[in-house]
């Protein structure tokens, strides 16, 4: 990098609108999605899917509920209009969805392009031809006029062909490519040539397409040239303004948001945006933005997963672990605050699962788009008590008492801080399994057993002690905990107290087991919890009580 960026790169020069409408506009319906995977997403592909991959892939896009696909550049190779052919001769296009092809302003490959749409119901064309200064100096040498009459022959060739596809609805759509690097009079200019030649009306729209082909400028920038184009277009009513947008600079969303707030109605990307460089718009991310804020998109991805899995079985491509919506780890929080945070907003949902969502730091339900509350909270060394007891009640209805949870919570951190990554919810069974329930040593309960009426109930149990001893309990008491420690204390071994207990069951059904918790106090004041399990609750409370005199660590 050099230290004077001043000399080699200079910044896009704003639009002059001084009276911009569009920052006080909201959004409140979705746009018109065309998805270009098949094409524009295709080729930027290190290996390029074949028509198998391709009809698969379509058919995706047609279950998630695109109207309009582009299908391919029919004129680029045998594939693509193989493709295009296969989609028509076999049937294969819904009757509510569009195919759209591509294709320059040449005309063998306008002539080739045609050929491949004989048949289809209804199909859109999509012309372009370069615009921006850099292109008509760098790669053409030609003036405005002469990048005006490429466009005006391109359309006037396909319009004189229209008879060729009797019986098909085509609707024409040009893109100024680079439009955004163009200048906004000339993109102007060039679009009413081409509205000229193609004559559309209110009742026989033509496309407009206003590419973002390579991000030069912010998305403000790009919004007010939207606007600008829009206020200066004639015959404004007979054409549909669509926008395309690239992620050269990292806001290619922001850009296509911003642009329908500027008039924009139709938007062209990707899934996950795949695209050429930094890649095209990501369709999913705008359209779930949109879901978010309570507006219909008309886009299904209630199964993401899926979606994903196509994706990345077609393309060989992967989605980045953090890419919204569709990422391994957009929905999953490590830091306890916010473990804590996403817990608790679980829990109020649970009292009023009809309210509007307003989960703290989740801006979308993960069951809405068919994703686990289990990949919600995931636990490392960053974690807290909060993450660690969501996993073991969410995946083992396991619901510690809040003190137990503050207890286990430190030496389950220190255990995650030795192994040094992420932890499973079994594997934090498992530590507490081996922290409070199996804990058998220095005592271990042997027999026990409890009778009479219920206010004073008998016990009798045996308890072996590490080094050989035995200790036969006899106690009495007003139930069967109250009963065991006061034959603990008569029997010799150490004094101790109940300060707090509760138990509840794990699963359903006569043989389902009880967990029960019991926190003690010594003689000396330092207390501990203990954890027991069994079919029976008065035995899973008796072991609970041994647990935690195992871990008050005196025999």
């Amino acid at each position: 990098m050099t230290g004077e960026p001043n000399k080699r790169y200079q910044a896009f020069p704003p639009v002059r609108l001084p009276d911009r409408r569009w920052p006080n506009h909201t959004l409140a319906a979705a746009p018109s999605w065309c998805s270009v995977d098949l094409r524009d997403g295709n080729q930027a592909l290190p290996e390029p899917m074949n028509v198998t991959q391709k009809l698969e892939f379509f058919k995706e896009l047609v279950r998630i509920g695109f109207k309009e696909i582009e299908v391919g550049f029919p004129a680029a190779s045998n594939t693509e209009y193989e493709f295009v052919r296969r989609l028509i001769e076999e049937h294969r296009i819904p009757d509510d969805v569009t195919i759209q092809v591509l294709v320059q302003a040449r005309e063998e490959l306008i002539e080739r392009t045609v050929q491949a749409l004989v048949g289809a119901r209804q199909a859109i064309i999509h012309l372009y031809n370069s615009t921006s200064p850099a292109q008509r100096r760098v790669v053409f040498g030609l003036t405005q006029p002469e990048i005006i009459a490429i466009a005006r022959r391109g359309t006037q060739w396909i319009k004189d062909r229209l008879p060729r596809l009797a019986g098909s609805r085509v609707m024409f759509q040009y893109s100024p490519e680079s439009f955004s690097a163009t200048e906004v009079e000339f993109a102007v200019d060039i679009c009413q040539a081409v509205m000229e030649v193609w004559q559309p009306t209110p009742r026989r729209k033509m496309i407009l397409n206003l590419p973002d082909t390579v991000e030069v400028a912010m998305p403000n920038v790009y919004a007010d040239q939207i606007e600008w184009f829009i206020r200066h277009l004639n015959n404004r009513e007979s054409a549909i303004i669509s926008v395309h947008t690239h992620n050269d600079r990292g806001t290619g969303v922001a850009a296509t948001e911003l642009a329908l707030l500027a008039g924009a109605e139709r938007v062209e990307g990707t899934l996950f945006g795949n695209g050429e460089r930094t890649g095209n718009l990501d369709i999913v991310t705008v359209a779930l933005n949109m879901y978010a804020h309570g507006i219909p998109p008309g886009l299904d991805f209630s199964d993401i997963q899926q979606t994903r899995k196509m994706y990345e079985r077609y393309t060989g491509m992967e989605v980045p672990p953090r890419q919204p919506y569709g990422g391994d780890l957009v929905f999953t929080a490590f830091s306890g605050s916010h473990q804590d945070a996403i817990k608790k907003g679980f829990a109020e949902r649970q009292k009023n699962p009809d309210a509007i969502w307003d989960v703290p730091y989740l801006t979308i339900d993960p069951a809405d788009l068919g994703r686990e509350y289990g990949e919600v909270i995931r636990v490392n060394s960053q974690s807290g008590k909060g993450g660690i007891t969501y996993l073991l009640e969410s995946e083992y209805g396991i619901y510690l008492p809040r003190a137990l949870q503050i207890e286990f919570g430190r030496y389950a951190n220190d255990e995650i801080d030795r192994l040094g990554r992420e932890v499973t919810a079994a594997e934090l069974r498992e530590i507490f399994w081996r922290q409070y329930v199996n804990r058998a040593t220095p005592y271990a309960l042997e027999h026990f057993h409890a009778d009479g009426a219920k206010g004073r109930l008998r016990c009798r149990a045996t308890v072996s002690v590490s080094g050989g001893k035995r200790l036969d309990v006899t106690g009495e008491g007003n139930g069967p905990i109250a009963a065991f420690v006061q034959g603990l204390i008569a029997s010799g071994s150490i004094p101790c107290e109940v300060i707090s207990y509760a138990e509840h069951s794990l699963g359903a059904g006569s043989e389902a087991s009880a967990i029960a918790y019991i926190q003690i106090r010594g003689a000396d004041g330092d207390t501990a919890f203990g954890a027991g399990t069994d079919t029976s609750i008065e035995l899973a409370s008796i072991k609970a009580v041994v647990s935690a005199l195992n871990r008050l660590g005196k025999a």
